[in-house]
């Protein structure tokens, strides 16, 4: 079926001497890989660089699905990334979210809410100049949101932390203080549960501040490059508790050191 499409390319691999495979995230269709010739020259009709991670592009293409690997008859930029590319510190997160991207979406669907969320975000950090440390951040803790593992926000309630209103009906616990955070249910609780994978209280509070986290506002979140390691490493393990299949990031080594 011939269709077109927006597409973000995740990954491109070289096959052979005359062939590229290359995973897209495709607004109509989800995941989806392709075939492609190899760009020998600068007249070729596919230019080299639409293949690069994060790429923004139109594609035309003949998607059949009992086939693993389409073939692309056509593809044109849909946003030129300059910055994304000439930044040394974009580059590296950029490489990071496809890198994680690429192995998160394996089998995803057509999703419209993430293809748009992804490219905002893309876009986004192509126009910023500064006071981006925060991104890669802020783009994991809401990406789970379209994966369907968005954290429940919601505080647990006892006997001696329900707050009442004045008609007597409970109105839940005024603070995070003393919960713990369990990372397999993605919800607080009172008591830490029966398995490892929780955070201590103190680690626990942070988790509503930093899902109030966005792009505009991150900024404000002066954060130490310790603690944004560690913000780090929790997302790390939350994701792989909720994506067993996801493996060892090449890229994650060099944004810890950057950021």
């Amino acid at each position: 079926m011939n269709t077109k499409s927006e597409a973000i390319v995740l990954h491109t691999l070289r096959y052979g001497d005359s062939r590229l495979i290359v995973d897209m995230f495709t607004r109509e269709h989800g995941r989806l890989s392709f075939a492609v010739p190899a760009p020998r020259s600068s007249r070729s009709k596919l230019k080299k660089q639409y293949f690069q991670p994060l790429t923004l592009l139109h594609i035309e293409a003949d998607v059949r699905p009992t086939q693993q690997l389409h073939r692309l008859k056509d593809a044109s930029l849909l946003t030129p990334l300059p910055s994304l590319l000439a930044d040394a510190q974009k580059l590296a997160i950029g490489l990071f979210i496809a890198e994680f991207l690429y192995h998160a979406l394996r089998q995803e669907q057509c999703n419209v809410p993430l293809f748009d969320y992804v490219r905002s975000s893309i876009e986004w950090l192509d126009s910023r100049r500064d006071r981006y440390a925060n991104f890669h951040l802020v783009f994991l803790m809401h990406l789970s949101r379209f994966l369907g593992f968005f954290p429940n926000l919601t505080l647990p309630m006892s006997k001696e932390q329900l707050v009442t209103s004045n008609d007597g009906c409970p109105q839940g616990k005024k603070d995070d203080a003393g919960c713990y955070f369990d990372l397999r249910a993605a919800t607080f609780c009172a008591a830490p549960p029966l398995h490892r994978d929780y955070l201590l209280p103190e680690e626990a509070a942070r988790i509503s501040t930093m899902m109030r986290m966005d792009y505009a506002t991150m900024h404000l979140f002066r954060l130490s490059r310790q603690q944004r390691n560690r913000i780090l490493d929790i997302i790390e393990q939350y994701y792989r508790l909720h994506l067993p299949s996801l493996p060892e990031l090449r890229s994650l080594p060099v944004l810890r050191e950057l950021f």
